[in-house]
């Protein structure tokens, strides 16, 4: 059974040469007729894309960074070690069957680069009889009411290990409405997808290493699904990645779905 899909590929550093230099012939994840964007698969990346259409029909299709490492760059190969460049945080006890369910329900956001170590992104309803869900998590949500987001992450203060110590520029907040399976199998794109809000500086506060953003959805009346993107890069929208880009420079964080399950 599946259950979701990598939504940023290994062999990151294939564009680093041995001697740390890059390779302008080097292509991020071995992607070449298909590039990266912002290392994350087409798939993914795509605003109101594959994995939105997914997503749009309901389905609990999840997404995972991997490192894929089979041979370091400093030998000569296209990888980073495990956890050096691509990470992904499960939401479970330090227990194996926790951490397998906390992947099977999504319970998970992925980042490159150590751009953000810890995030939250919660839903509740407002009103009487409140209810609350987390990432991967399903909220009822009654016909009009209101649905109020936080978004809680750590910007860490420490360099990576790349040494950099790279900064959250922007985190948008995206929704898509869930329409049920569609008759085209080949479709792979939903039209509903939109971002919703773009946070910064201006927008969200900070306490330390902490940046905290909130929004209310106004008369929920459609099912559908929220979650949550960043990066430290100026581009409203991931494109594709040039060959020989230095994959430090260019750094994504994603969050998996919460489903609003209006009744």
């Amino acid at each position: 059974m599946a259950i979701g899909m990598e939504g940023a590929p290994g062999h990151q550093a294939g564009a680093i040469n041995r001697d740390g230099s890059l390779d302008t012939a080097g292509a991020r994840g071995s992607y070449r007729l298909h590039p990266t964007m912002g290392g994350f698969d087409q798939m993914t990346a795509r605003l109101g894309g594959f994995w939105d259409s997914m997503l749009g029909e309901g389905r609990r299709w999840w997404i995972t960074s991997t490192s894929d490492s089979h041979l370091h760059w400093r030998d000569g190969g296209a990888d980073f070690w495990p956890g050096e460049y691509s990470k992904t945080y499960v939401h479970a006890a330090r227990t194996y069957d926790d951490i397998l369910d906390g992947i099977r329900s999504g319970r998970v956001f992925v980042t490159t680069g150590d751009l953000i170590s810890e995030l939250q992104v919660t839903a509740e309803t407002v009103g009487p009889r409140q209810a609350r869900a987390t990432i991967g998590g399903n909220l009822p949500v009654p016909a009009g009411r209101d649905v109020r987001v936080k978004i809680r992450l750590r910007d860490p203060q420490a360099p990576n290990h790349h040494g950099d110590t790279p900064r959250v520029a922007r985190v948008d907040l995206i929704v898509g409405e869930i329409t049920g399976p569609v008759a085209d199998r080949m479709r792979d794109t939903n039209p509903t997808t939109r971002v919703v809000v773009r946070f910064d500086e201006g927008s969200w506060t900070r306490d330390g290493e902490w940046l905290t953003m909130n929004h209310t959805f106004r008369a929920v009346r459609r099912a559908s699904y929220l979650r949550v993107r960043g990066t430290n890069t100026g581009e409203l929208e991931p494109s594709p990645d040039p060959l020989g880009e230095d994959p430090w420079s260019d750094l994504w964080f994603y969050t998996n779905p919460i489903f609003l399950e209006v009744r």
